[in-house]
């Protein structure tokens, strides 16, 4: 959707250039038919076909226009526009990435292409499954879905990628999963995966576009090449301000998908979206981001993932708690305990923990909490962890994106300081996000 778009202005461009080239050619006969005439002619003639060449390159040089979005109209999912994408499936042997957020109208996608007579061949189930039956960082096993018989094939577990033979008789695939913005939340890293294992079997993606909960802003270190892995597999801030599917314009515009092959792709976009105004959801992106709230803090307590602090996994506020059995400050305090297919043996268990707690009172909108990514939480963490020495474990590096993060804290930088160090790469990433925004920005 993308490239088209871009190709249709660059024609406009073309059109517009060459109508103003042919008024540049007829000055320029004019100007030497006039080598004849009086000085003051043949200046005037150089004025002229001076005018024409800026005339030609202002034409060329139009913005991008988004169309006009009202703020108090419902966003429409890209799954809820079947109009534009079922007469794209039809007669066609189809995959589906999906989980429990992919929903048109209360109904599973998965149950509305059959209704609709899609031949669905297999489900590709992302961290967390197929019907959101596993954990944080819990495998997910192979099978088929007990509602329709479909073979489901896991993309978190003995593989992340799809294989040649799990793509046989395929001829789309189709992603619809709720993103919440943030670099190490893995669906948009099994979104790559198959765009290029697709891209290597000659098969189209389409994408079904959803919102970004996290995406009215842009912030956080642009991640390492040398840190790359599977919560962090290109150079983008941890909040990155991208939608799914300008997301996978982006990798195909910036070469990160790792094929010599072109992956043929379609995004179905939303209507009624922009960047500029924060948008709630309304389900459950994975079975430990409960609410509002925790998804906006999601990405700055999830640093807490890679040190010794429990961000209150096996509670039921996780992700809007933190704490450690010997932080002094007792005010606070909660029990880990196990949850089924939600939390299993979660740091601390059945062990007192003291900390803080960011949930917000009844009566509060989320986004009084933070619409921002921040470093204070981790800050205050270390300053009162007993042993500085083992706060961090072997995994922070890698969701933070590189090893400065580590040593500007224990070096016991503030805030400002540690951001100063990511400004200029966070900054150059921004303007080349622009080049594959399909909504109104924030900036």
């Amino acid at each position: 959707m993308l490239l088209s778009f871009v190709g249709k202005n660059n024609t406009t461009c073309d059109k517009s250039f060459n109508t103003h080239e042919r008024n540049f050619v007829a000055l320029r006969i004019r100007a030497k038919d006039t080598l004849s005439l009086d000085w003051m002619s043949r200046f005037i003639a150089c004025i002229l076909v001076s005018l024409a060449v800026c005339i030609a390159l202002l034409s060329c040089a139009q913005p991008v226009h988004f169309p006009a979005v009202s703020r108090t109209a419902t966003v429409v999912t890209g799954a809820e526009q079947s109009e534009r994408y079922l007469p794209l499936l039809k007669k066609l042997k189809v995959a589906v990435v999906a989980n429990p957020t992919s929903v048109v109208g209360g109904q599973h996608l998965i149950d509305h292409l059959v209704t609709n007579g899609i031949d669905v061949q297999v489900v590709f189930a992302p961290e967390h499954g197929f019907r959101g039956e596993a954990g944080n960082g819990d495998k997910v096993a192979d099978g088929k879905d007990p509602q329709t018989g479909i073979r489901v094939v896991s993309l978190y577990g003995k593989r992340m990628k799809p294989l040649p033979e799990d793509l046989r008789n395929v001829q789309a695939v189709v992603f619809d999963v709720q993103d919440v913005g943030a670099r190490f939340y893995t669906y948009i890293s099994t979104l790559q995966y198959v765009m290029e294992a697709c891209a290597d079997a000659g098969i189209d993606v389409v994408v079904l576009d959803r919102p970004n909960p996290n995406g009215h802003y842009v912030d956080g270190p642009v991640m390492q090449p040398a840190f790359r892995s599977f919560v962090g597999m290109n150079p983008i801030p941890v909040v990155h301000g991208c939608t799914v599917g300008e997301y996978a314009n982006m990798l195909i515009g910036e070469g990160w998908l790792k094929t010599e092959k072109s992956c043929r792709l379609t995004v179905v976009p939303m209507l009624n979206y922009t960047h500029d105004v924060p948008v709630a959801i309304g389900s459950r992106p994975s079975p430990n981001l409960t609410n509002m709230n925790a998804i906006r803090l999601y990405p700055s307590l999830c640093l807490f993932e890679g040190t010794h602090v429990s961000l209150g996994r096996g509670t039921d506020f996780p992700f809007e708690v933190y704490g450690y059995p010997q932080f002094p400050d007792r005010k606070f305090s909660f029990t880990p305990k196990e949850i089924p297919g939600v939390a299993a043996h979660p740091p601390y268990e059945d062990t007192l923990c003291y900390g803080e707690d960011l949930r917000l009172p009844k009566d509060s909108s989320y986004l009084e909490n933070t619409s921002s990514f921040t470093l204070k939480w981790l800050l205050n963490a270390y300053r009162n962890y007993p042993d500085k020495d083992r706060f961090f474990n072997s995994f922070f590096n890698k969701l933070a994106g590189n090893s400065e993060l580590q040593e500007q804290i224990k070096r016991g930088l503030s805030e400002d300081e540690i951001r100063k160090s990511w400004q200029s790469e966070l900054t150059a990433y921004k303007l080349k996000r622009k080049k594959y925004l399909l909504y109104p920005d924030v900036e």
